[in-house]
């Protein structure tokens, strides 16, 4: 396992800056968020792959800003919509291509997370299935607004698409769905490819490492055991810590924790 920082933790500021600024100060591996769609031109990722060159860099996995597009454009009954999407998401996966980066996010879609799980793996298939294509693993993401953000329907899902499923573990997300992140754990088991983590306590539940109380260990240690490769990304809201050197000391601290398993 490895820790790191995602770009979006310095939003507003533009892309490419909060990469350099993470870069320069340390930072050896990140998520980055493209923020809209000029920043998926061949020119711009291939600055982006000089900057994590430059400075040795691991770009783990690539969070898109169509997110919340996803409900209406994957699942929805106009099949032009997911014909479309699907196309558009190449560039994604041709940007990923350009830096390095082998984990896609989705959100996926909203509703009753106890409406039927078909239709929503057969639509998660054909975007999994796409990425496969460029060497990209697509990996739901659970979100409190969104099906995913139930740990029961990940454990459905997970044993429906068996193999043919990645998930990402948001521990903030968990918490603001009212789950405990360790269920999350349990429900999607192996399949965990990549982790957005916060501390959470009475100070609110997306806090830098040390703020609060989650039991990062613990977690550390059960995540080591059933994927033992992924990226735990730190994820933090720009009203969450004063500066770069909280992102920094946050991401120092999660490796240390690593390493110590």
């Amino acid at each position: 396992m490895i820790a790191g920082v995602s770009t979006a933790c310095l939003y507003p500021r533009p892309l490419e800056e909060s990469l350099y600024d993470l870069a320069v100060n340390g930072v050896s591996a990140v998520e980055i968020f493209v923020n809209t769609h000029s920043e998926l031109k061949k020119s711009f990722a291939c600055g982006i792959a000089d900057t994590l060159k430059r400075f040795d860099v691991n770009c783990l996995s690539v969070h898109p800003f169509t997110c919340e597009m996803e409900p209406m454009m994957f699942f929805s009954d106009y099949e032009r919509r997911l014909d479309d999407v699907l196309e558009y998401y190449k560039l994604y996966f041709q940007f990923m291509n350009t830096v390095g980066a082998e984990i896609f996010v989705f959100h996926g879609g909203k509703g009753s997370p106890t409406a039927p799980k078909e239709s929503f793996c057969e639509r998660y298939l054909k975007l999994y299935n796409l990425g496969k294509e460029f060497g990209v693993t697509v990996a739901l993401e659970n979100v409190a607004r969104c099906q995913s953000g139930s740990s029961a329907f990940i454990r459905e899902i997970s044993k429906l698409l068996g193999n043919d499923f990645a998930f990402v573990l948001d521990t903030k997300q968990a918490i603001r769905a009212k789950e405990n992140p360790f269920s999350f754990l349990d429900a999607a088991g192996s399949s965990i490819a990549h982790v957005h983590i916060s501390d959470s306590g009475e100070l609110g539940d997306c806090l830098p490492i040390g703020k609060g109380r989650f039991m990062f260990k613990p977690f550390l240690s059960r995540l080591k055991t059933l994927s033992p490769d992924c990226g735990v990304i730190l994820e933090l809201y720009r009203s969450g810590f004063r500066g770069i050197s909280d992102l920094v000391s946050s991401c120092n601290i999660l490796n240390n924790m690593i390493d110590s398993i």
